[in-house]
């Protein structure tokens, strides 16, 4: 199972998707995690402990409850520019793109953290 097979039949998902589709956001999420521009699992990481963010990242790692980061603080550190590529290109309204990437990527890395260790290949 991928990292974001289960995001795309979350009941949270589909029900705050609304106009974007279940579909839309294991995809800009796979963007972001990926191969996509950001470097992957490990680089978006580092990005985030670099910005401060290391308590809310450790515990989306760990084995316990995974802590919030805000729409702000994830475009501050993947770029407005990056966010409102993303948002263009799965025509996506920006503001809605980052709130909802907000609230999945703390699942997304958990969910690719099996035992509390990020995968060698991230």
């Amino acid at each position: 199972m991928g990292i974001l097979d289960s995001l795309e039949n979350s009941p949270e998902l589909k029900g705050m998707l609304g106009q974007l589709g279940a579909a839309v956001i294991p995809v800009v999420l796979g963007e972001v995690l990926g191969n996509g521009g950001q470097g992957g699992l490990s680089a978006i990481v580092a990005k985030l402990e670099q910005a401060g963010l290391g308590e809310q990242v450790r515990s989306w790692i760990g084995t316990g409850q995974n802590l919030p980061i805000t729409a702000e603080q994830l475009q501050q550190v993947l770029g407005s520019d990056t966010v409102k590529q993303l948002a263009a290109r799965f025509n996506i309204p920006v503001d809605q793109l980052s709130k909802v990437l907000a609230q999945q990527l703390p699942a997304a890395v958990d969910g690719a953290s099996p035992g509390g260790k990020l995968p060698q290949t991230a």
